[in-house]
């Protein structure tokens, strides 16, 4: 049974009652106590979008995902964000069965994008908020650049389906939204049928997660226009993990 309204509440409330919050730029900044110019620093880096590699990995055939990889270390009580060595990305088979079980490298974000203020502060904000509701130390973080396009008339964002991701929070932020239909998110309980549904529009919307409790997917987008012209969606994924980054 799917509900179309998530109650709206502060977010660590809802993500210790609910399992999820969404966040619209309002409430984005003023939960992750941002800056008063993180918008237009954002917007800046927000661009660097539009230089996405290829993703050489996806076992569909497909050739619509566009994406960079990097990893931190957040201490949370020394208030530190240190970006990690670049590593391969590793999910087991039981959280992605069709992706999973081996490494997958994607190329670095870049040094601009990963060193400026804008995203580290975005990063840690996160990372506090979770620190919140679960009490940690140390998150151990990995970040994802996705574009997903409509060059071959489907592109889509969950090609494995409804998952969770083995860690303990997630977050999905829209950074763009140009040119499809589509693309409807969708959260359901673990144990359960409930579940909810939006469509994510306007850019720095913020989706988090409970990772335990809640498995989650995005339907594909298709063009939204007569001609076919081609039509992308930006999103940045964060996942917060603590004792260590997922490896083999």
């Amino acid at each position: 049974m799917f509900n179309i309204v998530i109650p709206q509440k502060p977010a660590a409330q809802a993500l210790s009652q609910d399992g999820l919050s969404l966040l619209y730029l309002t409430e984005l900044t003023g939960t992750l106590k941002l800056p008063g110019d993180w918008v237009k620093n954002w917007d800046a880096l927000s661009q660097s979008w539009h230089k996405l590699p290829p993703d050489a990995h996806l076992k569909d055939g497909g050739s619509y995902r566009q994406r960079r990889h990097a990893c931190f270390v957040q201490e949370v009580t020394a208030n530190t964000l240190t970006q990690a060595a670049h590593r391969a990305h590793w999910q087991p088979t039981d959280y992605n069965a069709l992706h999973g079980g081996y490494e997958r490298w994607f190329e670095p974000v870049e040094p601009g994008v990963a060193n400026a203020s804008a995203w580290t502060d975005l990063l840690a904000g996160f990372g506090k908020l979770f620190a919140q509701v679960q009490a940690v130390d140390k998150w151990f973080v990995e970040a994802h650049q996705f574009r997903i396009d409509t060059a071959g008339g489907v592109g889509r964002p969950t090609p494995e389906g409804a998952h969770r991701d083995g860690v303990a929070f997630v977050v999905v932020m829209l950074v763009a939204r140009h040119g499809v239909k589509g693309g409807e998110t969708r959260v359901f309980d673990a144990n359960g049928p409930q579940g909810v549904r939006f469509l994510m529009r306007e850019p720095l919307t913020a989706l988090l997660l409970d990772d335990a409790r809640v498995i989650h997917e995005t339907t594909p987008i298709f063009p939204d226009h007569a001609d076919g012209e081609q039509g992308y969606r930006d999103t940045l994924v964060l996942t917060y993990r603590a004792g260590g980054f997922q490896a083999p």
